[in-house]
């Protein structure tokens, strides 16, 4: 419920708890008055829900999920904490305005949810703000910001006035773009479906917590498919015992830092609230005010904000296609894994256009989007072996299978490739574009590129949309593909492919078999082999290559990226007339657990989290303890193994990308597999190293996972991250402590460097572009574990 208006306009707390977390560091309520008179509160949908992402139009729930990624990468990236009464106010200097937000729940962690905004000065009559009005906003006043002086007038005295009025009679100056301007305000939570997950107060629920070793129920093991594969793979995974969690301590979350490594603010200019750098600074660094505000390339590039305003209108318009056909589609396929791949409607909670894809007709969308359940042909390629580059580590009974002879059978009958060629599939929207591309018109012109045109059975796209699957095939493919998607154009790198089939052998050198003898759960899902073509100056063609990945799948296992478990989707329960409420997978997990065994939703879910990091987040710990191995394990890289009841069995990390190997270790690793990093570029320093792996796994993956449990009622975050904290410290100092340093840093620092998508979008960059720690901007946020 959101905040009643009092008589002077100004909205009236709520109940303790309503929020489901409060934050004693919100900005105090007479920082930045509300101006007198107007309380935008969440508008009432039909059957009384005021959740805009279940409305009926797919087109506003699409809307809703736009806004709601923007604010909460604002909030995020700016460094803004709880409000304390009805609505946020974001102030937007270079517009002479603010934004009006209602907050429906607060998350420590950073998974808030919003309502509709509406401009301060707007008339009460008027509608709330779109997602690509925000944008625009949002982007001037970014670009205001990063040049250090506000592009809008000052406030006029009118305004003053009428701020000044509403200030619960205390006398405020007025407030100048430009100075430290306060950043939220007057913010009520509004109060939480009744659930045995949520608090009133400031007190701790008291849910029931497995004891360590306690008895747990048991579920059948995920089983291997029995596929021939890539040697030395470890076998599927079965269920771990969690630890107790801890009691939690206060849910205050910590304030803010000062920036560091900044230019002191230009006296016209305002304060910017966040660090934007490539790497970590050291301890207590601070830049010279001559030095620019980051180290990145996004300093050197103007803010792009027509770019991303142009992306946040494709991202709504797709994303509503994507939520009107699932509401009219329900059923999923009966493969359990391709079905969690075409999940994931809504996409990065975090990211400002998760579902934009330029270049992509309506038609093509229908046929490439994973969340239209769209499926194709592959086109092929017939490569004259002078100009093919290949390398392979798949084996078969103790022997090595070449590149070419996997696509060859991939492609199945009916396709043979002239004598001296290999087959090569290509993305048929990628084949259109690679046809324009001087150096792919060149080979195709001399004959050493064959167009084979399309062939064979139907391919489906998964979660990432590039990489393909086809059930039952032995292998997926992982295509290069041209479209921007999130942050990048999705083409392989060379050093990529070979990183791939380095990794694999590395852990064929022993190290697997070390991991598999601690973790039998998890593995790396592999990826072996590949073909890519090579043009007669000797420089890779972009755009004309294909890794091929181990497919350790069959129908039946129930493996899942996190980010899909997590993401709220139509279900097949109506609350309306034909209207399908919008509810994650996890949701209907806990909630089936909880029914079935009797308990609160709140203990299941914590029973279910610390099975999690059993399962998953200790075995990537482990890899980096014992060989300086970091796996860029965000939710979308990670898939999780269910078993029948949906209980955590085990995990599989996939990416032929997301490999740090430390500096440090270097020695070590060239004596598992001599040459290691010499094609891959894969050896980063300790710093960046650390940096990287603190965001994806512990903040985007857990801290993630935690937010996505509370924002959708199913457990108490503070709780959640109690229950970490207390996993870290044993991982960091208990009996089978680990090597690696992720445990004390998430631990022990009040700050952490999280990656920034709006900026990141913003500045235009492309994360597959350039040194690893200058290919996306990070700021510097609280800790929600440091308090």
């Amino acid at each position: 419920m959101n905040a009643t208006p009092a008589s002077d306009g100004r909205p009236q707390p709520h109940p303790s708890g309503a929020c489901g977390t409060q934050s004693p560091s919100a900005a105090e309520s007479g920082t930045v008055p509300q101006q007198k008179g107007r309380t935008h509160e969440a508008k009432r949908l039909p059957h009384g829900t005021a959740d805009f992402l279940d409305h009926p139009d797919p087109q506003v729930a699409a809307q809703a999920a736009a806004v709601e990624n923007l604010l909460r990468c604002w909030v995020r990236e700016n460094g803004i904490t709880a409000p304390d009464h009805g609505s946020l106010r974001i102030p937007l200097h270079a517009s002479a305005t603010a934004l009006l937000v209602p907050v429906d729940y607060w998350s420590p962690t950073g998974w808030h949810r919003f309502g509709l905004p509406y401009l301060e000065d707007d008339p009460d009559a008027a509608p709330p703000v779109d997602a690509v009005t925000v944008a625009a906003l949002l982007t001037r006043e970014t670009a205001s910001m990063e040049e250090g002086s506000p592009t809008a007038p000052e406030p006029t005295d009118a305004h003053r006035a009428e701020q000044a009025d509403s200030s619960s009679g205390q006398e405020q100056a007025p407030v100048k773009p430009g100075l430290d301007a306060p950043t939220v305000s007057d913010a009520v939570p509004s109060a939480p479906q009744a659930s045995e997950s949520t608090t009133s107060e400031a007190k701790v629920p008291e849910v029931e917590v497995p004891e360590a070793g306690a008895p747990e129920a048991k579920s059948p093991e995920a089983k291997a498919p029995e596929v021939e594969g890539p040697e030395g793979e470890g076998p599927e995974a079965r269920a771990l015992t969690p630890s107790a969690a801890t009691q939690p301590p206060s849910p205050q979350m910590p304030t803010r830092q000062p920036p560091t490594g900044l230019p002191a603010p230009d006296a016209t200019g305002p304060a910017p609230a966040g660090v934007l750098s490539g790497s970590a600074p050291a301890t207590g660094a601070t830049a010279p005010p001559d030095e620019p505000r980051t180290s990145t390339p996004a300093a050197q590039e103007s803010t792009d904000g027509a770019d991303l305003v142009a992306r946040v209108a494709d991202s709504v318009r797709r994303t509503a296609d994507f939520l009107a056909d699932r509401r009219d589609n329900l059923d999923d396929t009966p493969d359990l894994f391709l079905a969690a791949e075409q999940s994931l409607l809504l996409g990065h909670p975090l990211h400002p256009t998760p579902k934009s894809r330029e270049g992509l007709s309506t038609t093509e969308s229908r046929l490439y989007s994973p969340e239209l359940r769209g499926s194709f042909p592959l086109h092929w390629l017939a490569v004259d072996h002078s100009v093919l580059a290949k390398a392979s580590a798949w084996t078969e009974r103790g022997r090595t299978v070449p590149a070419e002879q996997l696509t060859a059978r991939l492609a199945g009958p009916g396709l043979a490739p002239p004598d001296g060629h290999a087959l090569l599939p290509v993305h048929p929207w990628q084949m259109r574009e690679l046809k324009h591309r001087p150096e792919a018109a060149e080979l195709l012109a001399a004959g050493l590129l064959k167009d084979c045109g399309p062939h064979g059975a139907p391919w489906c796209p998964t979660s990432s949309v590039r990489t393909l699957y086809r059930s039952g095939a032995p292998a997926m493919l992982k295509l290069s593909l041209g479209l921007r998607i999130t942050n990048s154009r999705r083409e392989n790198l060379r050093k990529e492919l070979h990183r791939g089939v380095e990794v694999h052998r590395l852990l064929r050198s022993g190290l697997g078999e070390q991991w598999q003898a601690v973790h039998p759960g998890f593995d790396v899902i592999r990826d072996p082999a590949w073909l890519a073509v090579t043009g007669a100056d000797g420089n890779p063609v972009a755009g004309l290559d294909v890794m091929i990945r181990h497919n350790p799948f069959g129908p039946t296992d129930d493996a899942t990226c996190i980010a899909g478990l997590v993401s709220p989707r139509p279900t097949g329960q109506f609350s309306g007339p034909d209207r399908p409420p919008m509810r994650s997978r996890l949701a209907e997990i806990i909630t089936r657990l909880a029914g079935r065994t009797g308990r609160p939703r709140g203990a299941v879910a914590t029973e279910w989290f610390l099975r999690y990091l059993e399962s998953v987040v200790r075995p990537v710990l482990w890899l980096d303890s014992e060989a300086g191995v970091a796996l860029e394990a965000h939710q979308q890289n990670t898939l999780l193994l269910l078993d029948s009841e949906g209980w955590p069995t085990g995990g599989r990390y996939r990416d032929n990308q997301g490999y740090y190997f430390r500096e440090s270790r270097r020695t070590e690793l060239e004596k598992r597999l001599p040459g290691i990093g010499q094609h891959s570029d894969t050896f980063v320093s300790d710093e960046v190293t650390d940096e990287r792996f603190a965001y994806y796994l512990g903040i985007n993956n857990v801290l993630g996972l935690i937010g996505a449990l509370g924002s959708q009622r199913l457990a108490d975050e503070r709780l959640l991250i109690a229950a970490f904290r207390r996993f870290l410290t044993d991982a960091a100092s208990g009996p089978g402590r680990l090597r690696t340093p992720l445990p004390a840093r998430l631990l022990d620092s009040p700050v952490l460097r999280c990656k920034a998508n709006l900026l990141t979008r913003l500045h235009g960059l492309d994360e597959l572009v350039g040194p690893v720690d200058t290919q996306s901007v990070y700021v510097t946020i609280a800790n929600p574990l440091h308090m």
